[in-house]
């Protein structure tokens, strides 16, 4: 599984004439994340109900209130749950670092956030070959636009993600290990125009450090 380098720059608002002393350092430290760690994940379908409370997983026991799960998954039969983590080993090579070389441990970590989106766009794509001449939308997060972190816990256990990947829900809502996203897909049968990526949607708008800086999460 590639990491991409760009992508990694642009976490750490960089991108946009990045110097080549950073991109060769960026590069080299996804080298060595690729060739130490693979984003582990895991993802169930589920046959979607609506109900009062909102869209419903019956076999999850989930409900995914509020306006952003009914745009989303309006015209959809089915929809996927996925988690996905670069574990402990992670966390621990980013603490190491911090406590060396804090700028190496900023490059370390927005690898890490390019290399768990890469994760997450290999499980899409497996997703996708199962349900052929199917439609899947963009993937959404607890947190963005009104759905709420609050059904972290109920997600995770729906994966078995903590035995399954070793993914679990902090007291906070929080996921450990920290370099970790779940989400949710909708499947339908016909293409889906919904789309949530954009700072529109997002729970953390207002406090977002990015938009200060006038830039977005968006590779």
């Amino acid at each position: 599984m590639r990491l991409d380098v760009d992508a990694a720059l642009f976490y750490m608002g960089a991108q946009a004439g990045a110097p080549a002393s950073l991109r060769r350092e960026a590069a080299s430290i996804a080298q060595k994340m690729e060739e130490s760690l693979s984003p582990r994940y895991v993802y169930r379908v589920f046959p979607l109900q609506w109900q009062q409370g909102g869209a419903y997983l019956p076999e999850a026991g989930l409900i995914l209130p509020g306006s952003l799960a009914r745009t989303m998954l309006g015209e959809c039969s089915k929809a996927a749950l996925l988690a996905c983590t670069l574990g402990a080993e992670f966390d621990r090579r980013l603490l190491s670092l911090s406590a060396r070389d804090m700028a190496r441990a900023v490059i370390w970590d927005a690898c890490g956030s390019a290399y768990v989106e890469a994760g997450c766009d290999k499980a899409q794509g497996e997703l996708a070959a199962h349900f052929p001449g199917q439609y899947l939308t963009d993937r959404f997060s607890p947190g963005y636009g009104d759905l709420p972190l609050s059904i972290q816990p109920q997600l995770c256990a729906a994966l078995d993600a903590q035995r399954r990947i070793g993914l679990h829900v902090l007291d906070s809502l929080l996921l450990n290990p920290t370099k970790s996203v779940t989400a949710i897909i909708g499947i339908a049968g016909r293409p889906q125009m919904g789309r949530i990526r954009g700072c529109a949607h997002c729970a953390f708008k207002e406090t977002c450090a990015l938009r200060k800086e006038g830039k977005t999460c968006a590779p």
